[in-house]
């Protein structure tokens, strides 16, 4: 495993880079409405990502992707690719933002309700950011990523519902995808030791029935097995000296957190 030590200009880029992705969470979040179809949603972004922040959209392409951004709606997992289809009341909806700015990702994504959720979807997605933030309140220096993964793990199956664990939180960069993979599930005190300079995601996929997920025939698109809802939430970390900075805040979140 190679885990990259990021220099304090990588991280100024990082921090950059982080902030323009949650800035597109912000800016498509008023167009998250009945009737649009996320293939409209995926070309506000890309044309916000392109024209405005002059950045790229890393998913593009990435692996031959076809779309700037992923929109993971209801029973999708993860890696639903925008389309014609069009969102309805009670949906509930991912929107997975990846931004490349001066050769440095910012990785993030959040759920939408779409009109008014049943009970059981908004507390799935309230359960999942929750789980999220069990993870990211357990980085600092000395820590290892189990104790992120039981963290998050053990706050989920608490409240009834299955972590997702054929995908992963992962280290970031100049790279989409580095070392180390941040699982959601595991054993406190196992695993990588965290160190200052250290970029990851932690992004934990929560189902509402079992944790089981298939692949459906585009390759990209990933869905729970039974059926059941899916939720997830994402944010890229830096490990500081004393604690950890979460790169990728949004309006909202900046507001709550102290220092942000």
């Amino acid at each position: 495993m190679s885990v990259h030590i990021k220099t304090p200009e990588a991280i100024e880029r990082m921090r950059v880079a982080g902030r323009l992705a949650a800035e597109v969470l912000d800016m498509i979040a008023p167009y998250v409405q009945p009737d649009v179809t996320t293939e409209e949603l995926d070309l506000r972004c890309h044309e916000h990502i392109v024209k405005v922040q002059g950045s790229i959209p890393a998913p593009l392409n990435y692996r031959g992707f076809p779309k700037s951004i992923c929109t993971s709606v209801n029973h999708v997992v993860c890696h639903g690719i925008p389309a014609n289809k069009r969102l309805k009341k009670g949906d509930i909806v991912n929107l997975d933002i990846t931004v490349i700015k001066d050769g440095y990702h910012g990785d993030t994504s959040m759920m939408f309700c779409v009109g008014e959720p049943s009970i059981l979807a908004r507390r799935l997605v309230k359960v999942t950011r929750e789980a999220l933030w069990r993870g990211i309140s357990v980085v600092r220096p000395g820590a290892t990523l189990g104790d992120i993964g039981h963290a998050v793990q053990q706050f989920v199956e608490a409240q009834g519902y299955s972590v997702v664990r054929e995908y992963c939180g992962h280290g970031i960069g100049r790279e989409f995808h580095e070392d180390p993979q941040v699982l959601h599930y595991g054993k406190p005190g196992e695993g990588l030791v965290l160190r200052p300079g250290m970029c990851f995601t932690i992004e934990p996929m929560v189902n509402a029935g079992k944790r089981f997920i298939k692949l459906l025939p585009d390759g990209w698109t990933v869905v729970t097995k039974d059926r059941s809802l899916s939720a997830q939430w994402e944010h890229t970390l830096l490990v500081t000296p004393d604690g950890h900075e979460v790169l990728t805040l949004r309006a909202d979140e900046r507001a709550a957190v102290p220092g942000a």
